[in-house]
């Protein structure tokens, strides 16, 4: 019991967990930032604004009515029914000037603020229903900014090649860094694990003690890891908290989730190859390695 102790409790498992946990925890960030970068294109997708100008002609009834359609339709995240007099207002109080002083009247129009779901945040697809809303006769004109949308587009589908690209960069270096942490802890073993071979002890139960210890590292490293990230998304949130728009639940769980099995599979795995790779050398290789 307090050689195993002793073993969990050694300067080389510490250091091993210690470096594994570090590794883990920027895994964990890479793997954060892929979320939250879908998150936040739907975020900036959804913001897209398209104004539905109507008809000074309409009645309470018919303007509920045509909302009602509008909440209804597929590519509508969210409507809101601005009057004239609300676009009169928030003009004069924009620019500090009441137009109607200058021409007598109320120049603005009523209209709906439609936010676009993020799937249809695409020039195609607010094309169509553009054109869908401008068929309506109540309907005085539709505006949006299509090349503010191209660009959105543009943009985001660079950033997702580039994330991707440094996310697979990232996990290769994670993986050879655990690998090395893991080999040397091995390595440092490789006479013990002669000297078992030696007096006749079968590979599955020399590889017994080495594996438990590899997923007692991962295991022990990926809990360490998950605490740190999850008490750096806390700070994170109380310093800024619209971050939860971006960081939610879903995403948290995921990176939780993802770290805590790649800690465990990556340690298990690489104790398990490494551990092969001496089983199968002869004694004298032993001291060439």
């Amino acid at each position: 019991m307090s050689k195993n102790r002793h073993s969990f409790l050694s300067t080389q498992f510490i250091t091993a967990t210690i470096s594994t946990t570090l590794v883990l925890v920027l895994l964990g960030i890479i793997v954060l930032f892929v979320l939250t970068a879908h998150n936040l294109s739907n975020y900036v997708k959804e913001n897209i604004n398209v104004s539905v100008l109507i008809s000074d002609e309409l009645d309470s009834s018919q303007i509920q009515k045509m909302e009602h359609v509008l909440r209804q339709a597929p590519y509508a995240k969210s409507v809101e029914y601005i009057s004239k007099e609300q676009a009169l207002q928030e003009e004069i109080a924009a620019q500090g000037i009441d137009p109607t002083e200058f021409i007598g009247m109320n120049p603005y129009t009523a209209s709906f603020e439609v936010k676009i779901n993020a799937e249809y945040a695409n020039p195609d697809s607010i094309g169509m229903a553009v054109k869908e809303l401008k068929g309506n006769s109540d309907v005085v004109d539709v505006i949006y900014s299509k090349d503010l949308i191209k660009s959105v587009n543009d943009n985001i589908r660079k950033v997702s090649v580039i994330l991707l690209i440094i996310a697979a960069l990232f996990t290769y270096i994670s993986f050879a860094l655990i690998n090395n942490t893991v080999r040397l802890t091995i390595f440092s073993k490789r006479f013990i694990i002669n000297t078992m071979k030696l007096v006749g002890a079968s590979w599955n139960f020399i590889r017994r003690p080495f594996l438990a210890r590899g997923f007692t590292l991962g295991i022990i490293s990926a809990i360490i890891a998950d605490g740190l990230l999850l008490f750096g998304l806390y700070w994170l949130k109380s310093y800024e908290p619209q971050i939860t728009s971006i960081i939610d639940l879903k995403v948290v769980a995921i990176v939780s989730t993802a770290v805590f099995l790649f800690g465990i599979l990556i340690t298990f795995v690489c104790t398990f190859f490494s551990l092969n790779k001496y089983l199968k050398m002869n004694s004298n290789a032993l001291y060439y390695v």
